[in-house]
């Protein structure tokens, strides 16, 4: 008898650390499973070399026939699907996000587009109010399924099809094959903000595998996902900080990036470029390095986020402004991700010392309510989400002020969780960072707690509980 077989769609950087660097795909293997990788063809060799072992196989996602099915085969069907299963998720769940990206579509559409949208609310606000009508966009998904995985699943004959998202993605064509194959299917929820952001699934999934209660019950009420479809697998990715595996020590982190070592670090992570510039937040803090008016003497590390590296001219134009005011301020230092290449792009496990690092050795983190929140308190660093809203915006395109997103669902569980502080302002800036310069563990417990709620398990074992999941499935 062959062994079982279990496909792994990978088409994310993070993806990659969150299957190959933990424990879920060791243990899979160790337990007699083979397992075909799939990720981006450019790649393939690149991942083989670093990651092969027995019992891998690493075969290419083909995003790009993916990419030319949906822009081919019916798009303005497809892309209508693709909008209403992002746009209807259950209005029993917190829609905040969702009536954002609802927002940016009709700001951004095309005349003729926009010009339907009043029919296009109604048709939201029905399925939002109607789990058959949910369930039936869900199904008609599968009207789309291509052929392009059909010699891998006739060469391999998998057991089981794992994707790194609920078919949010290119991935979903895999998924929809799946099932035309008769293969089980199952999901991983890769980011934090994923069931309140991405809605409805881009196929029919039998199992999906999430980091908590908090997540498990916006699959439930937003998605409308069965309980007994949820695994709470907790969050691989993170177990190599549970562990501090990565970490490097401050010494050396320091002469890394030639910091002071007699300054305090406040680390600032660039998010949510997608709706708002960031450059206000960093002007801000540069100016209080550069001044007198922190508590103790302080310098400042900025890191990039993975889109100032595309060619959206608005976020390399920022990334243009942001080494420019490095070169202005003599205290103010620059850390670029490091990408892994091909499609995966600056989202990428080469980067996890790096970062892992940077939280670590930061005397106060700060970002914009990003993912970083949940990594910065597993590393008990103290957190600021700084939201000074940009004079600007995106000028022409949509923007948000950063001071009106603390609704958001994670944004929102941030927050109650009383893990960090928020600064709308300069003065507001000043003084919460002045707070933990002065009483770093001033939130201490209550960032635990916020880990404990998010991550579930904490103590690195989080790859081999989703390995036992996935395994449970054959």
């Amino acid at each position: 008898m062959r062994a079982k077989r279990i496909f792994i769609s990978a088409d994310h950087g993070l993806a990659i650390v969150y299957f190959l660097q933990t424990d879920v795909v060791s243990s899979i293997i160790a337990a007699g499973v083979e397992v075909i990788l799939l990720t981006d063809d450019e790649l393939k060799e690149k991942i083989d070399q670093r990651f092969g072992r027995p019992g891998l196989t690493i075969e290419g996602l083909r995003l790009n026939q993916a990419r030319n099915y949906f822009q081919n085969e019916h798009n303005s069907s497809q892309w209508w699907l693709d909008f209403f299963r992002r746009a209807s998720a259950s209005s029993r769940m917190n829609l905040e996000t969702v009536n954002n990206y609802v927002n940016w579509v009709k700001t951004e559409a095309p005349s003729k587009r926009r010009a339907i949208f009043p029919l296009v609310r109604m048709a939201v606000h029905l399925m939002r109010h109607s789990r058959s009508a949910r369930q039936a966009l869900v199904y008609r998904q599968h009207r789309f399924t291509p052929d392009i995985y059909g010699d891998l699943f006739e060469k391999y004959r998998p057991d089981l099809v794992v994707s790194s998202t609920a078919g949010w993605r290119l991935d979903r064509y895999i998924l929809r094959e799946a099932r035309a194959h008769g293969v089980s299917t199952a999901a991983i929820v890769l980011g934090w903000d994923n069931p309140s952001s991405h809605a409805l699934p881009g196929a029919k999934i039998d199992h999906i595998s999430c980091w908590s209660e908090a997540q498990k019950e916006e699959l439930i009420l937003g998605s409308d996902w069965r309980p007994e479809q949820i695994n709470i697998g907790g969050i691989p990715s993170y177990d190599g900080y549970f562990r501090m595996q990565w970490q490097l020590n401050r010494a050396e982190y320091y002469r890394l990036h030639r910091l002071n070592p007699e300054r305090k670090l406040l680390g600032y992570a660039c998010s949510f470029v997608t709706y708002s510039p960031n450059i206000q937040n960093i002007e801000a803090l540069a100016r209080l390095v550069s001044s007198v008016q922190l508590a103790k003497p302080c310098q400042l590390l900025v890191r990039l986020h993975p889109n100032h590296f595309t060619k959206v001219r608005r976020w390399s134009s920022e990334r243009e402004q942001i080494h420019k005011l490095v070169q202005e301020y003599p205290l103010v230092h620059l850390v670029e991700p490091v990408p892994l290449g091909g499609e995966l792009g600056y989202y990428s496990g080469e980067d996890m010392p790096e970062k892992s690092s940077m939280m670590a050795h930061s005397d106060v983190f700060l970002t914009v309510y990003s993912t970083m929140v949940v990594e910065a308190s597993i590393h008990e660093t103290p957190i600021i989400s700084a939201v000074i809203d940009s004079p600007t915006g995106w000028p022409g395109e949509y923007s948000l002020p950063l001071s009106k997103i603390g609704g958001w669902p994670t944004h929102s569980r941030f927050r109650q969780a009383g893990a960090g502080r928020v600064a709308t302002n300069p003065d507001e800036l000043r003084q919460a960072i002045n707070n933990y310069l002065g009483n770093p563990t001033l939130d201490l417990e209550a960032q635990r707690a916020f880990v404990r709620q998010e991550c579930t398990f904490t103590d690195g074992s989080a790859g081999r509980h989703t390995a036992e999941h996935l395994l449970s499935l054959l």
